[in-house]
């Protein structure tokens, strides 16, 4: 049996304006990614592939094209479908870990819920058994500045998925740990996926994370090279080939 398509980019174009001239990111690409895979997206710095998560995750609209996730288009919604539909389904992981300092951790977790408009009561228990999850049982009090960089992305995480989304986008989310910090991330990550059965796709320069993935793409010259199994030699910038 076929496994389903959870995500599809069709002739997927972005540019920006650049003084009298336009500067095109990329043009006519296309995507799957199926239900319940985690996918690395590689590349050299600047060649898009921050751009074409940003497209991915409803926080920027394409030029040309579409984006669909499962049988919805996101492409032609208005603005606070978007907002609700990243709110609902999706969960992010960034670089920059983005919490609020003058919130604990329990507060930072709890937040796409109160967006949503769920009360604080509510809020707090799913909130809780995420941050338990990710083994901060005993931070939940703790403002951000009271956290190492570890913990930090570790309330990022328990954020990401404190509203049940069925999908998961991270870019870079080991970019700004050491090893040891990192390691575990990527090793949450995949538990994480497995355990909240997400759709994951994962924007990284860490062949070591890339390779721990179902597939792995480059994003060259504004073209997607499909699809590159995990395990393989991959080349991301100089010639430099890393397995």
């Amino acid at each position: 049996m076929p496994s389903e398509i959870a995500i599809r980019a069709v002739n997927l174009t972005k540019r920006f304006r650049s003084g009298s001239s336009d500067l095109v990111v990329f043009e006519g690409l296309n995507l799957e990614v199926q239900q319940g895979e985690q996918l690395a997206l590689v590349g050299e710095s600047g060649a898009g592939k921050s751009t074409l998560l940003h497209l991915l995750g409803a926080l920027d609209r394409p030029t040309e094209g579409t984006i669909h996730f499962g049988d919805k288009e996101l492409t032609s919604l208005p603005d606070a479908e978007l907002a609700s539909f990243r709110n609902r389904e999706l969960g992010f992981v960034w670089q920059i870990h983005y919490l609020l300092p003058e919130f604990t951790a329990l507060e930072n977790v709890m937040m796409p819920l109160l967006i949503r408009g769920v009360s604080h009561a509510e809020a707090a228990l799913p909130a809780l058994a995420r941050l338990e999850e990710v083994g901060l049982a005993n931070r939940t009090s703790h403002r951000s500045g009271e956290l190492s960089g570890g913990e930090q992305q570790r309330v990022v995480l328990a954020r990401a998925l404190v509203g049940d989304p069925k999908f998961l986008l991270a870019d870079e989310p080991t970019g700004n740990l050491d090893f040891r910090n990192g390691d575990m991330i990527m090793g949450l990550l995949a538990e994480l996926h497995r355990s909240h059965r997400l759709t994951s796709i994962y924007v990284t320069h860490n062949l070591s994370f890339a390779k721990r993935c179902d597939r792995i793409l480059k994003l060259e010259g504004g073209s997607l090279l499909e699809a590159m199994p995990a395990g393989e030699s991959v080349s991301l910038q100089g010639g430099n080939s890393y397995v």
